[in-house]
This record gives C-alpha cells, sequence and structure tokens, in this order.
C-alpha cells in the first residue's frame, strides 16, 4: 500500500465503491480510480484537480478558500467537469482546512460543477449527503448544447415567466411570451438568436462592454425589432451562468423599450426582470407586424 493510500480514510463503503477522506488532493491514489469519491481538504483550484483528475475518481470535494481572484479557489470544478468528474467545494468556513474527516463530518457545499448536479448535489447540502449522491448515482452524458441549465424564477399573474437559462441561444419556442435572463454577450452575434426567439422581455450580460461598447451593441438592434432588454455588468455576475445573472446581476446598460418599463441602470436584475415581464406591450413588436400582415 503506497503512502498516499495510507493517509486516506474509509467514511463509507458499499458496493458500488468507498467515500474517502483525506487531507490534501495529492492524496488521492490510483486505488481510487473509477470507484470513490475523494473527500480532500485542499482547495479546490487547478492545481489540486490535476492531481485528483489524473486517477479519474468517481467524485471529488474540496473547499472553496473564499473563491479568491479569477475564481482561483473553485476553478479546478470546470478542469474536473472536462474530465466529466464529479466535484463540488465546501465553503472554507464550514470545516477545518486540512482535515478530511472533519470535511466530510461538517462541510457544507458551496459551487458545483455539472456532473455533481446531475448527481443531485446542491448549493448548502452537507459534504457528507453530496458525497453519498456522487458515489450512488452516475452523471449523465449529454450533449453541450442539452445543458443549458433553464429555471423559472417567477410567473406575473397574467402568465408570463421570468427564465434564466445560460445563453440565448437556448430559447425555446413558447419563450416569446416570457422574459430571458442569459449570460452570453449582447454583442452582433447574439441579434439572429433574439430575432428566432423573440422573447417578450430579455437581460443578458455585457460581456466587459469590449471596444466600442461591442458587448451591448446588440441592444439596440434589438430595440429596432421591438424586444426589450438589457443587460448587467460583466464584472458582477458571472459570465455563462443564468442563474448568476439573476441573482448577482446589476443593470448596466438598457435600451429605449428596456427604459419605457422602467428598467435603469444600477437596478438589481431580478427586479428589472419582474418590470419587464409586467410591462404593457403598447410598442408593436415584430411579431405583432408579421401578426398583422397575415390577417391582410
Amino acid at each position: 500500500m503506497n503512502d498516499a493510500v495510507e493517509r486516506q480514510s474509509v467514511a463509507l463503503s458499499n458496493a458500488r465503491g468507498r467515500v474517502m477522506c483525506m487531507d490534501s488532493a495529492y492524496d488521492v491514489a490510483a486505488a481510487n480510480t473509477d470507484r470513490d469519491v475523494v473527500v480532500n481538504a485542499s482547495y479546490c483550484g487547478v492545481l489540486p484537480a490535476r492531481f485528483v483528475g489524473r486517477h479519474r475518481p468517481r467524485g471529488a470535494v474540496g473547499v472553496d478558500c473564499g473563491v479568491g481572484p479569477a475564481g482561483a479557489g473553485i476553478a479546478g470544478l470546470w478542469y474536473l467537469e472536462a474530465l466529466r468528474v464529479p466535484a463540488a467545494a465546501a465553503d472554507v468556513m464550514s470545516s477545518r482546512l486540512g482535515d478530511g474527516e472533519d470535511l466530510f463530518r461538517r462541510g457544507v457545499i458551496s459551487h458545483v460543477n455539472e456532473p455533481a448536479g446531475c448527481c443531485g448535489v446542491e448549493r448548502g447540502m452537507s459534504v457528507a449527503d453530496a458525497a453519498t449522491r456522487m458515489l450512488e448515482v452516475d452523471p449523465v452524458d449529454r450533449a453541450a448544447d442539452a445543458i443549458d441549465n433553464r429555471e423559472v424564477m417567477l410567473t406575473t399573474e397574467s402568465g408570463r415567466a421570468v427564465v434564466c437559462t445560460d445563453s440565448i441561444a437556448f430559447g425555446r419556442p413558447g419563450d416569446e411570451h416570457n422574459v430571458l435572463v442569459t449570460a452570453g454577450h449582447t454583442g452582433r452575434s447574439a441579434v439572429p438568436y433574439l430575432t428566432k426567439v423573440r422573447p417578450f422581455g430579455f437581460i443578458c450580460s455585457d460581456g466587459g462592454r469590449g471596444a466600442e461598447d461591442s458587448g451591448i451593441v446588440g441592444l439596440e438592434l434589438a430595440n429596432a425589432l421591438g424586444l426589450a432588454g438589457a443587460t448587467v455588468d460583466a464584472l458582477g455576475a458571472a459570465m455563462g451562468d443564468g442563474h448568476s445573472t439573476y441573482v448577482d446581476g446589476v443593470i448596466s446598460a438598457c435600451n429605449e423599450l428596456a427604459t419605457s418599463a422602467g428598467v435603469r441602470i444600477g437596478m438589481a436584475a431580478s427586479d428589472a426582470a419582474l418590470l419587464l415581464a409586467q410591462r404593457r406591450a403598447d410598442v408593436a413588436t415584430i411579431n405583432d407586424i408579421d401578426e398583422e400582415k397575415g390577417t391582410r
């Protein structure tokens, strides 16, 4: 038995494999490949993920270490996601750093990658429960365009929904009645998707604005099509995460139709989304124009 395995302890064992606790990601070993969930009290950055990922365990849990600049404390979650390894990070204040057994006993999940989400792991779940889910459930291998993280945040009395999804490209038939809250930039390449879906309203990211405000140029192009829209500051809401746009986003720009609905720069995205959903469609949209032409 090598030194790394000797530094591991068994928290749970069944026919599918084991949940193994260890103080460091460096202690993940070949013996864990394909069968064990490794609960290690290292940060979840790319460097530890390399040591975890080379052995391809069934799943992994580490610590977010406060996340930090550029998300460095949890960036390994996406490294492991690319390898289809379910992984999650626990809140650094929920357990002792460098103590894998304490992480298993007391840790609380703060961040989750997509394969772990497929296993049923969620933010706020105990590490013990999360590790058990990873052990018991195999993640489904899904195509890239099937992972849209679609979520209905609210539905107004009139029946309009505010829907979060990670890209405007994930709009569906029926979303012409909804407000879409998404997480790509609002440059010119977003406009064909807006034209195809024609949501009742939309909020995307400004993508950091870009040269010549290229990250928000789609707002005015959409306005000309009768579509009310706004963007959130990319410095405050995670790109590619529609839920973050809704929960963390602060409006950084809006077009005339959105302004007419009461949307303002500096407003919370969740408040802006509700205003867009409740607005009166006094200005004819492209859909209305098309329908009118069809009756002539």
